[in-house]
């Protein structure tokens, strides 16, 4: 008779939704190599036989994604094809009794903060000595940073703190550490991500430090460029402003999610804010930083949202002329303050709303951009992409803002690499450009 071999495990790790959930699957993907199993991160390969899927729970196309992909890989499990699938994430953490009763193929759920209880299924232990280092799903010239995970904010549409339950800050020694690790390993831009990063530090310190965070990782030897995503505008601390003028390394640039123009909307939104204050937010930042990049992300059609109130958003997206907009329609999500509101919009005009939006930003990104033509930025080289070199200046974060195109026919540009560029020509998300210098410093 002959012996049978045993196959060797090869763990497949697919990610859906945000940064913050890419940043989650990296230090499993750590913790698994780590512990001597054969892990990948959204890996091609025919011959993985168990996949953890980290899924998406914040809005319903991003649920359906998920829950899509939970029944493809069920199906390849009926099929042979696999023989085990774990699930995680956000959609795992709010639904895993309805999940259990639906897709009983799947041989596990876990929640957001269960990864020790996912990495008993494969006999590995939680390695105190890896907390604070992953291994980087992409290129490793920049890597996302969770300051923090949960978040106490009261948002009426917002699912989060069901998901990830209440705000908890890491010490600023660890994310130091980190980013040391990472600077070490090639990483020249960080992006600081959390559910809400101006509250960092008030669990721990009992007071924000995020300027206190942003200075002791602008020390850090390699980094050379910090770029801060999802402050809350509530409460924002000002003293993160004197550090971005300060330090040359962090990027002038801030994401900071407003939601709304309305200052009706904004009350049902239990944003704690006004638009008035908003506006004059805005103005404090630009005044203290000159020539900062402000992205902001809005939402269309929530409860309470009639014409006049999107009408008074549209004049706020004018008269703020955003560097960076992002625009979302309204997802009636159950268990959240704005599910017991009637959902009175309708889907397309939620959409239509959502479109009109867009088109006054896509006015303004262009007139922004063309006043760049002709003036020379740092770039850093994220990828190759058919005849071009795609990059980004400071102002730019990965995927969501603009890129910068260089000929790849008139020079080579290594990925990873800074490099000073002339702007030559602009539309209203793009910026193409010539290489002045290949190495910007």
């Amino acid at each position: 008779m002959k012996a049978r071999t045993l196959k060797k495990d090869k763990v497949n790790i697919i990610t859906m939704g945000c940064s913050k959930n890419l940043v989650d699957s990296e230090v499993l993907l750590s913790q698994l190599k780590g512990n001597g199993i054969d892990a990948r991160h959204e890996s091609n390969g025919r011959d993985n036989n168990i996949v953890i899927i980290n899924t998406c729970g914040f809005i319903d196309n991003a649920k359906q994604e998920s829950i899509n992909t939970i029944l493809e890989y069920a199906r390849a499990k009926d099929e042979g094809l696999v023989d085990k699938v774990y699930v995680t994430g956000c959609l795992s953490q709010r639904y895993k009794d309805d999940l259990e009763a639906e897709i009983p193929q799947v041989d596990a759920f876990f929640g957001t903060r269960e990864l020790p209880a996912l990495l008993k299924k494969f006999k590995a232990d939680y390695k105190q000595e890896l907390v604070g280092e992953r291994l980087l799903s992409h290129a490793s010239h920049y890597a996302y940073m969770k300051i923090s995970e949960g978040c106490d904010r009261p948002c009426s549409f917002c699912a989060i703190p069901l998901m990830r339950g209440g705000h908890v800050s890491r010490p600023i020694e660890e994310l130091v550490k980190e980013a040391q690790h990472k600077a070490a390993n090639g990483t020249r831009e960080l992006l600081l991500i959390a559910q809400d990063s101006t509250y960092y530090g008030l669990d721990l310190y009992k007071k924000r430090r995020l300027a206190d965070l942003l200075e002791a990782l602008s020390e850090v030897e390699g980094i050379e460029w910090i770029r801060l995503h999802y402050a809350y505008p509530t409460g924002f601390p000002l003293d993160i402003l004197d550090v971005m003028a300060a330090k040359e390394n962090i990027c002038n640039y801030l994401d900071i999610p407003l939601q709304h123009g309305s200052t009706s909307v904004l009350k049902t939104m239990r944003r704690g804010t006004t638009r008035e204050k908003q506006e004059a937010l805005i103005h404090q930042i630009r005044e203290r930083i000159p020539g900062i990049a402000i992205r902001t992300t809005l939402i269309t059609g929530h409860p309470g949202e009639g014409e006049q109130e999107f009408e008074e958003m549209m004049d706020f997206v004018q008269r703020m002329r955003f560097e960076r907009l992002g625009v979302f329609t309204y997802s009636h999500e159950e268990d959240t303050h704005a599910h017991s509101l009637e959902d009175h919009v309708p889907e397309e005009v939620k959409q239509e709303r959502a479109n009109r939006l867009m088109e006054v930003q896509e006015q303004i990104s262009f007139e922004l951009n063309q006043q760049k033509i002709g003036k020379t930025f740092k770039v850093l080289i994220d990828k190759k992409e058919g005849g071009h070199f795609v990059g980004r200046t400071a102002y730019d974060s990965v995927e969501v803002d603009n890129e910068v195109l260089i000929d790849a026919s008139s020079g080579y540009c290594r990925i990873g690499d800074f490099v000073s560029a002339k702007i030559v020509d602009a539309t209203e998300f793009d910026l193409y450009a010539e290489v002045i210098a290949p190495n910007a410093n």
